[in-house]
């Protein structure tokens, strides 16, 4: 990244009238990511777009306009309901299963026609055939048809069922069920991308999951017809993983999001072609050509001169996320880390005046979005819209 490109960044934001720590979305940038993203996807092969990295209603519509989608991934009861009400006619599929409480909780929260809108449109993650029982006694009482996805554990072993007796008791169950139905499955495998290639350890757990996939498919096939399992919603991997499919053969949609945007922890080779699409950018209160710490004016005859070099005060601080604009910007340890007015070290004669932006770029993007009043959005040539994230939620 060039300092022309942060010097537009900064005459956009600047002409804006922003002058707060703000979220900086660089639209041009994330439409090339959502066409790398749909180049990588196998023929026939559905996406699905994770929500809870992507947490702005405009923002997924956005997406999904774009990509061509109308399937979300949300994370909690609160996510949920948002987004029945942003993206209506979206279906969701929940990326974790939830305690029988929270989803009795939200219907009960839900006007009736709304429950009736969730029970048709929600795909309920469902990881034991007790929690199986549990969604039966709730849709029983609610009078609704519920939709399960299964979680099956392809090696990630965070949860879900693994072929064999539990999967197997969850199934015939959901066959006999009345107010239940079988909506398809879910294998997340991040574990894949972290695995070393030495030895052909990611060989063999590729391998393992597919098969554990594929078992988990023929045990489906036992108790529901080859069309219904053929046509069930089959999802498979995340950001790290989605560009490991060639066909869709076990997997007939994948999910992902950071990758859209691509904080730095999804620096991976297999999204080399991703560019980063989300900064913050914040003022720099007070900038110093002389860095001096706190105390140490006493100790000047041991130390000599103060330390040379750029100190900077920014406006907030201690987010996940990295100083990439000026260059050469780091955290002291001797100052310590702060949320207020963070002290970042730069080199000798760092041209950045008082006020100007200092730009960083975030680890990850779920929890930074959220933590943002107002996403900027960037157009190439200045901030075309203001953004807003979902609501804080859990």
């Amino acid at each position: 990244m060039s300092a022309a490109y942060f010097a537009k960044l900064q005459k956009a934001l600047a002409a804006a009238g922003l002058a707060e720590p703000v979220l900086l979305l660089d639209r041009q940038r994330l439409d090339k990511n959502i066409k790398q993203l749909k180049r990588m996807l196998p023929k026939n092969m559905a996406y699905r777009i994770v929500a809870k990295s992507l947490p702005s209603a405009p923002l997924l519509s956005h997406i999904a306009d774009k990509a061509g989608t109308d399937r979300l991934m949300s994370f909690n009861r609160v996510m949920t309901e948002q987004l029945l009400g942003a993206l209506p006619k979206a279906d969701q599929l929940l990326g974790k299963p939830l305690p029988v409480g929270a989803v009795a909780a939200m219907f009960a929260a839900l006007p009736a026609h709304k429950g009736k809108q969730a029970a048709r449109q929600v795909q309920w993650l469902v990881d034991t055939p007790t929690r199986l029982k549990e969604y039966e006694a709730l849709a029983a009482k609610l009078k609704l048809t519920l939709r399960v996805n299964l979680e099956i554990d392809v090696g990630l072993h965070r949860g879900g069922m693994m072929p064999g007796p539990d999967l197997e008791a969850a199934l015939a169950r959901l066959a006999a069920a009345k107010q239940l139905s079988l909506a398809g499955y879910l294998g997340y495998e991040p574990h894949l991308s972290k695995i070393p290639t030495l030895g052909g350890w990611r060989r063999r757990a590729k391998k393992g999951a597919e098969q554990a996939y594929a078992a988990a498919l023929a045990q489906g096939r036992a108790h529901f017809s080859a069309a219904q399992i053929a046509d069930m919603v089959r999802n498979m991997a995340g950001s790290p993983t989605f560009g490991l499919y060639q066909d869709t053969a076990l997997a007939n949609e994948l999910a992902a999001g950071s990758a859209l945007v691509k904080p730095s922890d999804f620096d991976l080779p297999i999204l080399k072609d991703f560019e980063a699409a989300a900064f913050i950018a914040t003022p720099a209160l007070k900038v110093s050509q002389n860095v001096r710490f706190p105390a140490l004016e006493y100790a000047s005859k041991m130390l000599g001169k103060p330390k040379s070099g750029t100190g900077i005060f920014i406006h907030g601080g201690y987010w996940m996320a990295d100083a990439v604009w000026p260059k050469g910007l780091k955290t002291s340890g001797l100052f310590g880390r702060s949320s207020n007015q963070e002290f970042l070290l730069g080199p000798k004669n760092l041209p950045l005046k008082t006020d100007a932006f200092v730009f960083l770029r975030p680890t990850q993007s779920e929890t930074i979005f959220l933590q943002f009043p107002k996403i900027a959005v960037f157009d190439g040539r200045r901030i075309c819209d203001i953004w807003q994230p979902l609501p804080v939620s859990a």
